[in-house]
């Protein structure tokens, strides 16, 4: 069993490392958008990102070695005309260290956020996956998601 808890700044060289296998993931996928070799955040972005309580990071670690992350943010939608008050967790970024991917780290990563977006009164989970992420799709239907809605392009 691996700990799960909120990212502290010390944890910044681990998430660093870790965004620079996601972004790898979709420079492969879509080497069009992304760039090889660059990453989501800066350091001082992920300072800002660890102490703002509107976007809670959780780590996964083990015996002090972050094996996997999962970047939320808190959006709410107040009522309008057309929709109802609400409270979403958008997962921004989930990711585990590929070396130790199989072991169900992102499962239990996925299961604390889960609890955590209930506890906190939270209507739903959202969040994106870019087509060809076959992994992560399947990963994610497997607990439970399903799609809301597509976006689509026209290449130009």
């Amino acid at each position: 069993m691996f700990n799960i808890r909120q990212a502290k700044i010390k944890d910044i060289p681990a998430l660093l490392a870790l965004l620079s296998q996601v972004l790898e993931v979709h420079a492969v996928i879509r080497p069009d958008l992304f760039i090889s070799g660059t990453r989501k955040y800066t350091e001082d972005e992920l300072k800002e990102i660890v102490t703002d309580r509107n976007r809670p990071v959780f780590v996964a670690e083990e015996d002090g070695e972050v094996l996997g992350y999962c970047f939320c943010i808190l959006q709410r939608v107040e009522q309008s005309n057309m929709k109802r008050d609400s409270m979403t967790l958008y997962v921004d970024d989930l990711c585990v260290d590929e070396k130790r991917r199989g072991q169900h780290i992102g499962q239990q990563l996925t299961d604390f956020v889960t609890a955590f977006a209930r506890e906190i009164g939270c209507y739903d989970i959202t969040l994106n996956v870019w087509e060809g992420n076959d992994p992560a799709l399947a990963f994610y239907r497997r607990n439970g998601f399903t799609t809301r809605k597509t976006v689509m392009e026209k290449i130009l």
